[in-house]
């Protein structure tokens, strides 16, 4: 059954006029904070058991040896799950029959893949028994030397990249542009792999009751996960229920089931009895997707007036050695400047780990950085303001298809948020600026871009005879506000208060909402509700419009309008009648109606539709250390309708922050012998704390756009980090006259380069 979860209502104060555009509170924020507020591994059903994974520690081989006779001794331990011991599958681990379906390492056979894949899972009836059964299999390898890095094998044209974008994109002569203009650069930026580290693990509690099965865990899309349970176990979908009320962070790293939670189910039918299996924090570098390293090499020329000639932004990426996932990291460039020619391609390389998945602005994050920093340059080398670069070049159409954009308010962006920042007189040139205490002090800025996305999702609209009203959908919050968004959404769509309204979500036996990713969930399933919410008032209408004795009767050719918990002629605003008493009347405790929300083809073939801002970074830089803080921050975005501007701003703030990580911090570093991440851990794997986030401010540019959907919503999770990296690089840049190319930004960098 659906969790009963009460979300905290709006106060009344902030519950006024139309409830989209509303910055209300979080509904789910005392439950948070109070610790009320259940995630995966706080469920404990009776008779519970605790699994633990053992990891590989080579990246490359095979097993050839677990002590499974010393585990099970263990007291506490019940059972050692092994490639030699599980229970069978109905499908193929590695099988792929639609591009959200990736290749599991689920214990088929003694091969290793990559560091920290599973190869044993020890099931016992403590955490303490199952960790130390785990230790005890001591395993033994056949090593064979570790693929790592950029340069680890021969490079390939991948089929494709992204989700079936092509590799290669040519508009226009790139060589003839680059040859005939007056100034050009060529320059190669290196980025490195990232990985998510959300503050909930990947975690589950799965419980079998014959062929049905039922479970907790985080997922940021539960229909997708039914389907892919489903085939692996041969079950229909619908016999598994998933419960995944809240997440603790996603980042995408929970949009597909993964390994370990796969293995977390197979354990539960091994034993016969309820088993959590939680991942330790090191355990989650590998088994679930990450962000693959890059090289970039760009090559952009301009003529004397300093107008784009051509740009050729070509991306080296990896994969792993046994699938196929590519960073779409040279994409960027196909959508911002204008220019007579364009060329964007990737190459590949497999190495030995985890496969690269999807993770906050998968693609545009990695390409952005560089491109960011080599318009900077070319506007150096064209002696134009990197602002007034921008804005000459701003391309008035998509420059690759030629369509026109849905809605386009960049150039409001830029001028807004230089004018809060202070852009005007900012020295051309590097090391023109210091502060009282002698530090250099830059300035740079970067153009943030993401698709405006839509996928598939559903919801079911009631109305009811108490005059309350509800909306179900399989929704996804992962932390960035979606049950107060979408509850406004609702609202609004039912022509009720929120506190009048029920919203129901984060269960799979509730509609398919689709995939939370891609920015893309408020305006898919705010559609969808938003139509749910249309259809079960037309419903309501007819019944009123029908009735002899209802005041709305005959009202057909004028209409009705929904507010406040009564309808409306159109034609008579005075003539109304509560939704309770037009049940009531009808005899119906409720009526109800459905919704869908996807993207509408014929808008997507005429337009070309995304978000766009612009970040400004002010760093200080020691001249003496070259260490770099960045002081203050401004970012002015457009995306469409905002729903909540509370918790827009936070989205907007949180992708900046990882901007700055990205810029500075952020590096997971490899062994080149064992292929171990060496610094899988919160300790040494580094994102900003506190101390290292600078003042930031975040401005929404007002933007209508009629083409996206029928509410006008774009996606604003993962637009902040594009730019927002640039403008920190390009503002180490202005301070110090050295150009970061490789990223993050170290201090050697800068001291080795004066």
């Amino acid at each position: 059954m659906t969790p009963d979860i009460r979300l905290n209502q709006a106060p009344a104060h902030q519950r006024h006029g139309s409830n989209i555009g509303q910055p209300l509170t979080r509904r789910d924020g005392i439950l948070k904070v109070t610790g009320k507020a259940p995630y995966a591994a706080d469920h404990h059903p009776k008779g519970m058991l605790y699994a633990v994974l053992a990891t590989s520690s080579i990246a490359r081989g095979r097993v050839t040896f677990l002590d499974i006779a010393a585990a099970k001794r263990h007291p506490g331990v019940v059972d050692v799950m092994t490639p030699s011991h599980k229970p069978a599958l109905a499908e193929d681990q590695d099988a792929k029959t639609n591009p959200f379906m990736f290749k599991m390492e689920l214990l088929q056979s003694d091969a290793v893949r990559y560091a920290n894949q599973a190869i044993a899972v020890v099931i016992a009836e403590t955490l303490e028994a199952a960790t130390e059964g785990a230790a005890l299999l001591a395993p033994q390898y056949q090593a064979l030397p570790a693929r790592v890095g950029l340069d680890a094998d021969e490079s390939f044209v991948p089929p494709a990249v992204g989700l079936g974008h092509p590799a290669i994109v040519e508009h226009g002569d790139t060589e003839a542009g680059l040859a005939n203009a007056t100034y050009a650069i060529d320059a190669t930026y290196e980025t490195p792999a990232q990985y998510h580290n959300p503050m909930e693990p990947h975690a589950i509690i799965a419980e079998w009751d014959g062929d049905k099965l039922s479970i907790d865990t985080p997922s940021q899309g539960m229909a997708m996960a039914q389907m892919r349970i489903g085939g692996l176990f041969g079950i229909p979908p619908e016999n598994i229920h998933i419960r995944s009320p809240f997440l603790g962070g996603g980042f995408g790293s929970k949009g597909l089931i993964s390994g370990p939670q796969i293995l977390g189910i197979m354990a539960a039918r091994l034993v016969g009895r309820p088993v959590k299996l939680v991942l330790r924090r090191d355990q989650m570098y590998g088994p679930v997707g990450h962000r693959s390293p890059s090289r970039q090499r760009l090559r952009l020329g301009t003529d004397a007036a300093g107008r784009l000639t051509a740009i050729e932004h070509q991306a080296r990426i990896v994969t792993s050695t046994f699938d196929d996932f590519y960073e779409p990291a040279a994409d960027v460039s196909h959508t911002l400047f204008a220019s007579p020619a364009i060329r964007t391609a990737h190459e590949a390389v497999r190495i030995d780990s985890g496969t690269p998945l999807f993770m906050r602005a998968p693609g545009e994050a990695t390409g952005s950085i560089a491109l960011d920093a080599a318009i900077d340059e070319m506007a150096f080398a064209s002696g134009v303001d990197p602002l007034e670069f921008r804005i000459s070049n701003d391309a008035p159409v998509e420059p690759i298809t030629g369509k026109p954009f849905s809605s386009k308010a960049l150039r409001e962006c830029y001028a807004q948020g230089a004018a809060r920042f202070g852009w005007a007189g900012r020295p051309l040139k590097p090391r023109q600026m210091r502060d009282d205490k002698g530090f250099l002090v830059g300035w740079g800025m970067g153009t943030a871009t993401f698709p405006a996305l839509m996928f598939a999702g559903n919801a079911r609209a009631l109305l009811r005879a108490d005059g309350t009203g509800a909306m179900e959908t399989g929704a996804h919050d992962m932390g960035q506000g979606a049950s107060t968004a979408l509850a406004q959404v609702a609202a609004e769509g039912l022509g009720l208060d929120l506190d009048r309204v029920e919203f129901k979500s984060g269960s799979s036996d509730l509609p398919d909402a689709g995939i939370a990713g891609g920015s893309a969930h408020t305006a898919t399933v705010g559609t969808a509700i938003h139509n749910a919410g249309a259809a079960v008032i037309a419903k309501l209408a007819d019944l009123a419009m029908r009735d002899e004795r209802s005041p709305l009767f005959g009202a057909g050719n004028a209409g009705v309008v929904a507010r406040n918990g009564r309808l409306h002629r159109r034609d008579d605003d005075a003539r109304s009648e509560a939704y309770a008493d037009i049940l009531t009347r009808a005899g119906l405790a409720e009526i109800e109606a459905s919704g869908t929300g996807a993207a509408d083809p014929a808008a997507q073939a005429e337009y070309a539709m995304h978000a766009h801002g612009a970040v400004f970074a002010e760093v200080k830089v020691d001249p003496d250390l070259g260490q770099i803080r960045v002081t203050r921050m401004i970012g002015a975005f457009a995306a469409g309708r905002i729903v909540n501007p509370k918790l827009v701003r936070s989205q907007l703030l949180g992708g900046m922050i990882w901007g700055v990580s990205f810029a500075l911090h952020e590096q997971a570093v490899t062994d080149g012998r064992s292929g171990r991440i060496m610094n899988a851990n919160l300790a040494e794997y580094h994102v900003p704390v506190n101390a290292d986030v600078p003042s930031m401010d975040v401005l929404t540019v007002h933007e209508h756009d009629p083409h996206v959907n029928a509410l006008g919503i774009k996606g604003v999770g993962e637009i902040g980090i594009t730019g927002s990296a640039g403008a920190v690089a390009n503002a180490v840049w202005h301070a110090t006259g050295v150009r970061p190319r490789r990223f993050p930004i170290r201090i050697s960098d800068l001291v080795t380069a004066r």
